[in-house]
């Protein structure tokens, strides 16, 4: 639902994981209720949620960013006024589990998401062999990393639908709003410095998906 012009509070959230975590059909899951076959998103995907917190509605910001090398150097540009971070993973990729806690701690070390909540989704959890929600929390040593901050696991399959409602409920409730004013600006700057980067490796805007 469109909710641009929105006076409610607002929060920011960035949707972050490798690439083939998920995290663009788990987001499409969610918007439209339809599992939509994707590509590797170089940049990023927006979708607008207007959801209901504490008898009040709020308005939320999901940024799926494209999780591949190359692009990861620039989820720092999504951290500023984040509500909540909410890392994808894909749970049935034992290989790829190390480079994937790797990459969820250097994130978490980030200033401007200092206490920040966060909501690691376990994705992929109908695909056999897939690691357990205690398993995920384990290998990814959270009681640890995550001492100075709220945080839950959640395990959820974007392609059938399991635990995607129950992730975003998740999300809501944690999510702290961020200054609207702030954070209009820096998704301005962030539109604005991710095209630039497209411009200069020759890659195409049409990458960059809009819908408010």
């Amino acid at each position: 639902m469109g909710i641009r012009g929105s006076k409610l509070p607002e929060a920011h959230i960035p949707l972050l994981g490798l690439d083939n975590a998920g995290k663009s059909t788990l987001l499409y899951k969610l918007k439209h209720n339809a599992c939509v076959s994707t590509v590797p998103t170089i940049g990023f995907n927006v979708e607008m949620f207007e959801a209901r917190r504490n008898r009040r509605n709020i308005a939320i910001t999901v940024w799926d960013v494209g999780g591949q090398g190359k692009m990861r150097e620039h989820w720092k540009s999504f951290h500023p006024d984040a509500a909540a971070v909410v890392f994808v993973v894909d749970s049935s990729d034992r290989a790829r589990l190390e480079e994937a806690r790797r990459e969820l701690a250097i994130t978490l070390r980030s200033e401007q998401l200092r206490g920040r909540p966060l909501i690691l989704i376990a994705n992929k959890q109908d695909v056999n062999g897939a690691l357990t929600v205690t398993e995920i929390k384990d290998t990814f040593h959270l009681r640890r990393i995550c001492s100075d901050r709220d945080w839950f696991v959640q395990p959820c399959s974007a392609s059938t639908g399991f635990g995607v409602e129950e992730a975003f409920r998740r999300v809501v409730q944690l999510a702290k709003p961020s200054d609207s004013g702030a954070m209009k600006e820096n998704i301005k700057d962030t539109v604005h410095y991710l095209k630039a980067i497209n411009v200069s490796t020759g890659k195409s805007t049409t990458d960059f998906h809009f819908k408010y």
